[in-house]
């Protein structure tokens, strides 16, 4: 997967830089998982995961490049509070979940 940046903008009321971008994904075939272009757009910009909240994925049909829109937080705070529930749990699924703690029997 490849990424390209289009435009970026800091936008300093929200704390927060806007990025449009494009992946191409035609070295995996289908459109890329939204977690794993959010850790491969984390990775690029070095900056950590947390911080980083994909909005948009959107590949036309037949085409192996998305356009995708992206916000990257000053701080995670910041992201929870500005982002929408929905985004946000988007934005969650596909990370490994923790494994629950086992009660031990006595």
């Amino acid at each position: 997967m490849k990424i390209k940046i289009l435009n970026r903008r800091y936008n300093l009321f929200l704390k927060r830089e806007e990025i449009s971008f494009e992946v191409d994904h035609s070295q995996e075939g289908g459109t890329p998982p939204l977690f794993e272009v959010r850790k491969a757009l984390a990775k690029l910009l070095k900056v950590n995961l947390e911080l980083v909240y994909v909005k948009g994925l959107i590949t036309r049909t037949g085409a192996m490049i998305a356009t995708c829109k992206a916000n990257v937080y000053d701080s995670i705070e910041q992201a929870k509070f500005m982002e929408p529930e929905h985004i946000l749990l988007r934005n969650e699924l596909g990370r490994p979940k923790p494994e629950p703690k086992k009660e031990k029997r006595k």
